[in-house]
């Protein structure tokens, strides 16, 4: 049985799948030329990640197309439902990488509160008084309030880390159940906390300090994040979206930037991917990066290593 990772897998995924009889081919194929590729190649096995798209289209055009692997959480680049209702396998890989969004996110958490983005842009090129008086007024995470949108495993991963820097973490789900979060603080210490989520997200994000959003794209392409909402948060919050591009209203953002309502931002997903708006990274109170929140060895292994798992339990050894 073919198999085309068309976004890459890692060197684990491929050896564990190779060592039970699949034939992997890590090509990337062109999206227009997809199709083509799946029939002349009889590919059974498409596994994407956020680059590739798998809609109707496809869907119907490759009938010996048996399942459909995302590699990450978030499938809103397939058309899942159809898929199912055509008798192809949906799979993701919702746990792999849950701790390597988090701690992106707690990156991004240090660099905007310090100004650590524009700060490195700077000291190349700028007066080192000048910066050093521009960059003086950081903030603590210590004793702050964030506000966790979304509560299932990364932003449950998050509260860990933001409960071990000190800080008091209100969740937001439709889901209300109290939370056990594991807190593993190294040198052998452990804890838990207990976190039962509010369903009432504009009460949470009026007392955050910060806020960091993990909840998927929504289905009529509106945001979750727009005016209203900004509207509503007190002045000098921070934000990090390493959800989904569209969550946040770009436009109402910078507008929130623009009027001090909103002090810093961090964004990692964009709703023009993989060309954002340039206003966007050019603003020196946002900072960017490329989409990279499961982008690490420890995660690449994880995820290659459950979608080889899924494969075989599906179709068994070739």
């Amino acid at each position: 049985m073919k198999v085309l990772a068309n976004d890459g897998i890692s060197q684990a995924g491929i050896d564990a799948l190779t060592a039970a009889g699949f034939s992997v081919s890590t090509n990337n194929i062109p999206q227009e030329n997809l199709i083509d590729e799946i029939n002349n190649s009889n590919i059974s096995v498409l596994l994407v990640r956020s680059a590739t798209t798998v809609r109707e289209n496809l869907i119907d055009s490759c009938p010996n197309l048996k399942l459909v692997g995302r590699g990450g959480v978030g499938m809103d680049n397939i058309d899942v439902e159809y898929a199912r209702n055509k008798g192809i396998t949906v799979i993701n890989t919702p746990g792999a990488s849950s701790q390597s969004v988090a701690e992106l996110v707690m990156g991004h958490l240090l660099a905007i509160s310090r100004s650590l983005h524009d700060s490195y842009k700077n000291m190349e090129y700028g007066d080192f008084k000048t910066l050093k008086k521009k960059f003086a007024k950081g903030v603590e995470l210590r004793g702050k309030n964030i506000a966790i949108i979304g509560f299932g495993r990364i932003g449950q991963s998050l509260a860990s880390y933001a409960i071990g820097c000190g800080m008091t973490v209100t969740a937001v789900d439709r889901i209300t159940d109290t939370c056990s979060i594991p807190l593993n603080l190294g040198n052998g210490i452990s804890a838990s906390a207990e976190i039962t989520p509010t369903s009432s997200m504009l009460e949470a994000i009026k007392n955050a300090d910060f806020i960091s959003i993990h909840v998927p794209k929504q289905e009529d392409g509106s945001a979750v994040f727009g005016k209203n909402e900004f509207d509503q948060m007190k002045n000098g919050v921070r934000i990090v979206n390493a959800a989904r591009g569209g969550v946040i209203d770009e436009t109402a953002l910078i507008e929130a930037l623009a009027s001090g309502k909103v002090a810093a931002a961090a964004l990692d997903v964009y709703e023009n991917e993989p060309n954002p708006r340039v206003d966007l990274l050019q603003n020196a109170k946002i900072a960017c990066t490329p989409h990279i929140g499961a982008a690490t060895l420890e995660a690449q292994d994880r995820i290659g290593t459950e979608l080889a798992e899924s494969i075989i339990s599906k179709f068994g050894a070739q």
